[in-house]
Order: C-alpha cells, then sequence, then structure tokens
C-alpha cells in the first residue's frame, strides 16, 4: 500500500474514531478486517465481534466517551495515531471529564483496513491514579518508587 492511500485510510479511520457511538459500532467491519487483532492494557482478542464488545463496553461503562486524535504518522501500511481518551466516569467522580492520553499502532491492508491494532498507555498513571482509594496508594508507591 503507497503512504498516499494509506494516509486517505487512516484519515477516514480517524474520522470514525472521532465520532464513535453505539449507533454506529456496526460499521467496525468497514474498518478492521474479519480476524484483525486488538490489543490494549485489558484486553488482547482476535476478530470483530470481539473488538466491537470492547467498545460496547466502554459506552456502557463511561457517561460520553470520545477520541480526540491529535496526531497521525503515516508511513505505508503503518500508522500511529497520537489521542486523547475523554470521558465521565459513572461512578466516582461523575462530573470531572477524565482525560486518557495514549497512542494506537495500526497496521493497514492492502485495502485500507485495520488487521493488527495495538494501544499504547500507562494504566496506572492515567487511569488507577484518578480512582479514589487506589488512586491513593498508586500515587504513595510513585512517590517511594522515586524517593
Amino acid at each position: 500500500m503507497h503512504t498516499q492511500d494509506s494516509r486517505a485510510a487512516v484519515a477516514g479511520i480517524t474520522r470514525w474514531f472521532e465520532s464513535l457511538t453505539p449507533g454506529n459500532l456496526g460499521q467496525l467491519e468497514a474498518f478492521y478486517t474479519a480476524d484483525a487483532r486488538f490489543k490494549d492494557p485489558f484486553n488482547d482478542v482476535r476478530g470483530v465481534p470481539a473488538i466491537t464488545q470492547i467498545f460496547k463496553h466502554m459506552f456502557v461503562a463511561l457517561h460520553e466517551p470520545r477520541f480526540v486524535v491529535t496526531q497521525q504518522i503515516v508511513d505505508g501500511a503503518q500508522a500511529f495515531l497520537v489521542w486523547e481518551f475523554r470521558f465521565r466516569f459513572k461512578r466516582f467522580d461523575t462530573v470531572t471529564e477524565q482525560v486518557i492520553h495514549g497512542g494506537s499502532h495500526l497496521t493497514l491492508t492492502e485495502d485500507g483496513r485495520i488487521s493488527e491494532h495495538r494501544d499504547y498507555w500507562d494504566a496506572a498513571e492515567e487511569l488507577y491514579e484518578k480512582l479514589p482509594g487506589l488512586g491513593a496508594l498508586m500515587r504513595w508507591l510513585k512517590r517511594k518508587a522515586n524517593s
């Protein structure tokens, strides 16, 4: 796949990620191959049905989850998206918008769909430290490790 074609595919993928809703999850197969792999700090799954379940769970577990892609790097069939994941907890602090910073490494097929999707983000800093109780423990452990 030529980088120019990849850039167009990644632009479409980015628009879809940024406008993701429970209503357009059915479009997942237009962006992922049938046997695509998705891996993040909590999941390692293969196939459109399993990936769909991860996104469905996101909408059930969180208020107003959304991705904001801030940078894209495309080289041939490889792409890296730098993003912010914005949401509010349904439990704990339900008012404050939370932000997780991360990135996604995507491998594209010749037809511009994702065959491999790996998310990179620090669960300890970006999530655990924001939770009541556990957050205090994580911050204490971080201070002890750095002293």
